[in-house]
């Protein structure tokens, strides 16, 4: 039995459904949920929906009984994470889950030294209690996720012309929540994934440069890339009224980009896919050429 985590979210979500095209019966996949009124789209599916809470012991006890695979998909409350993922690794164990598979994000530099440490402390903690936890494992160390570059960008980036992000001349490996999803579901149904830590970057990464030079390239516009210091970025989104925590995760991740915490070469997406992940520049062409 495989239990997903996170299940109404988009991640675990696309992974529910790359499992069912790979034919595994919905009765051999439940859901781990908040509310089963929330969840009605996965009841219809045929999965079964095990209502829990990362912060409720118990509750993870009670939905971990008979599991043999658990994907743990990491917490999205910041704040809250650390304690909530220590309340996932002890219920496994106490379950007696066979293998935990948890995504996690990749490193290129010491934490302490990252400028999303206040990411990296967490999942660098969980790895270690899972590691120690007797359980089988498979860590997915994920790139950050392309489909959010247009967050970066801004939305109106074709009109005004202009990228501005303190991320210099540093580097992305992000890819596509999907594909990190299809290769989550590839490692639940095929074996040789024990004890082993996988970062899942993207072949081609990408600077904000080769950005603006792409969508000029496809749009016909000019558009022009700049990177103000971290500081007077903040103030400007301030000004701006950004709120707080959009302001926190556009100047740290692009800070973190430019000090090539989010640059990392390797083949292991590829090669679990079995193809090149999608890059970039085709990623931009289906979002600006409409």
């Amino acid at each position: 039995m495989i239990l997903v985590t996170g299940a109404t979210g988009n991640y675990g979500k696309s992974v529910i459904k790359f499992l069912l095209n790979k034919g595994v019966s919905p009765s051999n996949i439940s859901a781990l949920v908040r509310s089963e009124e929330k969840s009605a789209d996965l009841k219809e599916k045929g999965i079964k929906l095990k209502v829990g809470d990362y912060s409720d012991y118990d509750s993870l006890l009670l939905a971990f009984e008979g599991i043999d695979k658990l994907l743990f998909v990491s917490g999205s409350d910041i704040m809250a994470r650390t304690a909530q993922h220590k309340n996932i690794v002890k219920a496994a164990q106490s379950a007696k889950v066979k293998h935990i598979i948890y995504t996690s994000f990749i490193r290129n530099i010491n934490v302490e030294n990252s400028a999303i440490a206040y990411l990296q402390h967490a999942h660098l903690k969980t790895e270690n209690w899972i590691k120690l936890s007797g359980i089988n494992y498979t860590i997915l160390q994920n790139a950050p996720y392309l489909e959010n570059i247009t967050l970066f960008l801004g939305k109106n980036v074709i009109d005004t012309g202009v990228i501005s992000l303190p991320a210099k001349a540093g580097k992305s490996s992000a890819v596509l929540r999907e594909e990190l999803a299809e290769a989550a579901a590839q490692i639940l149904t095929t074996g040789g994934h024990e004890n082993k830590v996988y970062p899942l970057t993207n072949t081609d990464p990408y600077s904000f440069k080769e950005v603006a030079d792409i969508l000029s390239l496809i749009t016909g516009n000019d558009i022009m890339y700049n990177s103000p210091n971290a500081d007077n970025y903040r103030k400007t989104l301030e000004e701006f009224g950004v709120p707080k925590e959009y302001i926190n995760l556009l100047t740290t991740f692009s800070v973190a980009q430019a000090e090539g915490d989010l640059e990392l070469y390797n083949n292991n997406l590829k090669i679990i896919l079995g193809r090149k992940p999608q890059t970039v520049k085709e990623y931009l062409e289906k979002v600006y050429l409409k």
